[in-house]
């Protein structure tokens, strides 16, 4: 991949977002993201120990990524749809629509959700700046959040 490429691919990204219209179990149990919800990889590369990976991530309609946090920085867009995002203190700490971008910051004080509460799917396209070797998300359970 070019410098150029790489630069676009990193103008572009912005977050995984998330919002939730589940009530969601109790909180000692990690939440699993919603029945249809998909990444794929698009691009990776690793540098310096790094791992950089483009991935497009759909979220159906009424369903979630499941309460989770990266072990780094993640950098997305909203391509379709609208993104609602809640933190570990269950307030919404964003609503991204259609062409938004969005930024998760790093580590399990980051705990988050987001949730597709409207009638089409998400569409994210979204940037992943991770330690090399590191998953794209950790488990979390519910803070205790329940959502209507």
């Amino acid at each position: 991949m070019s410098n150029k490429s790489r630069a676009m691919v990193g103008g572009i990204a912005a977050t995984l977002a998330a919002g939730a219209t589940l009530a969601f179990g109790a909180p000692a149990q990690a939440t699993p993201s919603g029945p249809g919800v998909v990444g794929t990889v698009i691009s990776q590369w690793t540098a310096n120990g790094t791992d950089f990976t483009l991935r497009e991530i759909t979220i159906p309609a009424g369903q979630s990524t499941g309460w989770h946090y990266h072990d780094g920085n993640l950098y997305g867009w909203v391509k379709q749809g609208t993104l609602s995002h809640f933190d570990s203190t269950c307030a919404v700490d964003g609503i991204y629509p259609l062409g938004s971008f969005i930024q998760e910051p790093s580590g399990p004080r980051h705990v988050h959700i987001g949730v597709n509460r409207g009638k089409v799917p998400v569409v994210l396209e979204v940037l992943y700046v991770l330690p090399h070797g590191s998953p794209f998300a950790e488990d979390a359970p519910n803070p205790g959040c329940s959502f209507q």
